[in-house]
This record gives structure tokens, sequence and C-alpha cells, in this order.
């Protein structure tokens, strides 16, 4: 799940001092910069990169003056844009990271579509949406969460709720501050609805669970560092929330209606330019009587093919989710993502 990520596509950096690291990634991004501003420039597309002194055989030849104003750059090292968590936050597959989602440099955005399915032995919970990074520093999401039971008594159950984030870079890149302690740090927001439940005949709203109310708020702040000397990628996030199983039965309960902080931890190894393994970790409040809420957690295996695509496969714990079927629940969690 999780998502590989950042650092996947710099296994030679890696090799590189703290020195030659931060000046590769400046040449980096101003090669990107000067491509951007070759039209306007007149400099033409067969202008040197800078700090290479090379030209660029697959620019296009010079069009109109405007031609690459609306297009994004892609300038972002490869797997820079991480993947998408299940709620449509970039980062790994449960928890949101501190990494903005996309390819678009701090001159430029980027954009992602995802379509996750996990399943368990009693239920199914599938997530699709699109998440929208600008300028490196704004991350914009939207997704939608459908969730059905397959065992009786909860054979017919089908629960769904929309969630909007937004999330905002406020310090750090965990690419280039190699030589520097401090993660890259960001601050998020989850506007979450539940649009109620289907299937449980006289029961159609989460309050009628024990719920104290069928929407809420959560709020994060994450900390994201990558080490590329060990490839190696370490992330916290503390979320301040009342979701009862992320907002699929409802925020706050019978047992509490207050805001709960959260902790939530992701680890990953990167194995070369294009695969890495890792786990997470996520702490749950437990407000209902009705749901002896657990833990998640997942270890998880991304592929990386390409800057438009990456699929993740990996084995997920999520705990008890009602009564009702009270065992716990493990299965399988299979992500695609595809974007620029």
């Amino acid at each position: 799940m999780g998502l590989l990520l950042a650092g996947a596509a710099l296994p030679a950096v890696a090799q590189l001092s703290p020195e030659a690291q931060r000046a590769w990634a400046e040449a980096q991004e101003r090669k990107a910069e000067q491509l951007m501003r070759g039209a306007s420039q007149g400099a033409g597309a067969d202008a040197p990169a800078a700090g290479t002194g090379a030209r660029n055989p697959a620019a296009a030849p010079v069009a109109p003056e405007q031609r690459d104003r609306w297009a994004p750059d892609m300038g972002k090292l490869f797997a820079t844009g991480g993947v998408i968590q299940v709620e449509g936050a970039g980062g790994g597959g449960l928890a949101p990271w501190a990494l903005i989602t996309g390819y678009g440099t701090r001159d430029s955005y980027g954009a992602n579509a995802h379509y996750t399915t996990v399943r368990t032995q009693d239920y199914t919970l599938k997530s699709y949406g699109v998440a929208v990074g600008i300028m490196d520093r704004v991350e914009l999401s939207a997704a939608k969460q459908e969730f059905y039971g397959s065992l009786a008594p909860l054979n017919n159950l089908r629960i769904s709720q929309d969630i909007f984030g937004v999330k905002v870079k406020l310090a750090g890149d965990a690419v280039y501050n190699q030589d520097q302690w401090l993660p890259q740090i960001a601050a998020g927001v989850m506007f979450k609805r539940n649009n109620g439940i289907g299937g449980l005949g006289a029961v159609t709203s989460v309050k009628q669970l024990g719920a104290a109310s069928d929407s809420g708020i959560d709020y994060y702040l994450a900390a994201t560092k990558l080490f590329l000397d060990q490839s190696i990628l370490l992330n916290g996030t503390l979320r301040l929330t009342k979701a009862n199983q992320m907002g699929l039965l409802g925020f706050g309960g019978d047992r509490g209606d207050r805001y709960q902080p959260m902790g939530e931890f992701s680890a990953a190894y990167l194995i070369n330019r294009q695969l890495a393994i890792g786990a997470e970790y996520r702490m749950k409040p437990r407000n209902l009587a009705a749901d002896s809420e657990k833990d998640y957690a997942d270890a998880f295996i991304a592929w990386f093919p390409s800057k438009n695509l990456s699929l993740t496969l990996a084995y997920v714990s999520l705990g008890d989710i009602t009564i009702y079927n009270p065992k716990r629940q493990n299965g399988v969690y299979l992500s695609l993502q595809a974007g620029f």
C-alpha cells in the first residue's frame, strides 16, 4: 500500500555525498525551470539543460509563445508523486503523508486518479477519486468510499461516504533536504459525509447504530523523511478525529464524542528504482458500543512502471468491524493509480 515512493527513482544519487546530492537536485530544478521558460525566452527547445551543457534531443520545435503555459511539467523525480491512500490523500495506503501528489514542480501542477479495493472475509471496501497537486505546495482531493457486507446478518449491508481533502506543505523537502534532519511537514483536513446505510431494513442512518453525527472533519499533521543513502522512507502522522471506521460508521458515539489524537506510522524500503516494500500502522478511536474498533495495519509492495502508473498490493488487517461479525478482518488491498 503505501506506497512507496519518493526516492524510488534515485538509486544512483543515493551513492553521492550530501553536497553532491544537493548540487544535483539544484541542477534538476534549474533544468525544469529553463525548459518551462524556453519558448518565451526564445531559447528554443534545444536549449542546454541547466548545469549539464547538454542539448535536449527530445524537445519539439519552438511553438507559439503560450504553447506550454498550461501544460504540466512532470518535473519532479520519479515516484515522488507517491500513491493515493484509502481516503483520497497522497501518501501510503492507510495514512496521508507530507508529500504532495503528482509530478508538478513548484512552477506547475500534477494530478492522479485512483481505484482501490480491500477485501476481507466478510466485507469489501472500494475507494475511488482524484487528487491534484498545485506548485508542489497544495493538494486538493475528492474520494468516495463504498462498503459492502457479504456474510449474514450483514450480507446486504451497503454504506458510502464522500471525502474532500486539503493538504498544505508547511516546511522542508523530503527529496532535496538530505543534509538536514528536518522532514517535510504538511497539514491537512478531510471533510467527510456519510450517505447513510442500505440493506438493513429500518436501519438507514449511522445515528441508529449509536453515532453522534453522520458528518465530521479530520485534522492531521504529517512529517515525511526520506533517507536516500539508506533507501528508506519514514512517515509519522498525528490525526485529530471523531470518525468511526474512517467515518463509515459515523462520527462520535455512545462511548465518546470528542476529538482524540491518533498516531499513524509508515516505513518503506526501496528495493530498486521501480519496487518498494513497507508497512503501516494506524491507531483508531473507540466511540461505539456496537463496534469494538481495532487499529489498522498493513504490509505492502508497490510497483512504479512509469511516472504515469503505479500498482500497490498489500496484506491488510482491519480488526473487528462490528459486534455482529465478531472476528478480526484480514484481507487483500489492491490499488491502481494513474496520473501525471
